[in-house]
């Protein structure tokens, strides 16, 4: 029956994992191409919003009218997408893709950190956890190689990247405490989440970023790819995999993106893979694996939020 099921859902683990570990790649195309970095975001947010709002028609399902639905999700829109969407591809005009995608992987020990400051139930994390965190941050030094020392342009990439990281922990925390236990259904709360990030990103990126520019044809086709697949199907498939495998074997994604960026960014991008990459990705790894509450603390997590979503109102 455990094989059965996991056969349901594995080809979305994969596919999903795929599409979230490509972006690095498809991000470092644009930003080399001279796609600046905020126009990078507002095409990504663009593209990913008009998908959800066709899925969402297709659905037949109405967009919620909530006005503090939609300033919640306007702050999380912010967290999640305006301000990393922009900061990854800053981050990938001073450092590889491969880098970028190590850095991601460290969104759990952040997403902690943030939930130990602000939510009461995880203000004792206990010293396993505790010990992931600290083993998390010294991936992070392994993989930049701190002991042989970094170019400017590298630290402030890396710390770009490190930020955007910093920021999605900060929006999960965030949508944890006022979004998660909604009843609308999460194709809905993508397609507001995504809308807000886009106007968020249309009212400054002209001003900051100057008129757009054609980036030629295989930068605008990862800009599309990045649209419509990683920031517009990857949410259905995400929600798909929660459904069918529930979100502790969802939040495992973030094991195997490291995996996929790096091996497109070697393969695709030729950038150079070093040692200390591949030894920094492995001990983040870890660390997140150890930040993870045990399974029967995360299925009684589950639980406690599906019963508030049964609760609560139409």
């Amino acid at each position: 029956m455990e094989v059965v099921g996991m056969r349901r859902w594995l080809p979305g683990f994969v596919a999903l994992s795929a599409i979230w570990g490509a972006s690095f790649a498809l991000i470092k195309v644009a930003v080399d191409a001279g796609v600046p970095p905020l126009w990078v975001a507002l095409w990504r947010c663009l593209l990913g919003a008009a998908a959800l709002w066709v899925i969402l028609a297709v659905r037949g399902e109405r967009v919620p009218r909530d006005r503090a639905l939609w300033g919640h999700s306007a702050v999380v829109a912010v967290l999640l997408n305006a301000v990393p969407f922009t900061l990854f591809p800053f981050g990938e005009t001073r450092v590889s893709s491969l880098l970028a995608g190590v850095m991601n992987a460290t969104t759990p020990l952040f997403t902690l950190l943030f939930a130990v400051l602000t939510v009461p139930e995880e203000r004792r994390p206990g010293a396993r956890r505790l010990a992931g965190l600290g083993l998390g941050f010294l991936g992070v030094l392994t993989v930049l190689g701190v002991w042989r020392g970094l170019g400017a342009g590298a630290t402030t990439g890396a710390l770009a990247c490190l930020a955007a990281t910093c920021c999605y922990g900060a929006g999960y925390v965030y949508l944890r405490r006022f979004l998660s236990g909604r009843s609308e259904s999460v194709a809905a709360l993508s397609v507001l989440q995504i809308t807000c990030a886009a106007v968020e990103l249309a009212l400054v990126a002209p001003l900051a970023a100057g008129v757009p520019h054609w980036p030629g044809a295989g930068a605008a086709l990862a800009l599309l790819v990045l649209g419509v697949l990683g920031t517009g199907l990857a949410y259905l498939l995400n929600m798909a995999l929660v459904r069918s495998a529930g979100t502790t074997v969802a939040s495992a994604v973030t094991y195997a993106m490291p995996l996929w960026s790096t091996a497109l960014g070697a393969a695709v991008l030729h950038e150079p893979v070093g040692w200390n990459a591949l030894a920094g990705g492995a001990l983040v790894i870890v660390a997140v694996a150890l930040t993870r509450p045990r399974r029967a603390r995360a299925e009684a997590q589950e639980a406690a939020r599906e019963a508030a979503r049964a609760k609560a109102p139409a």
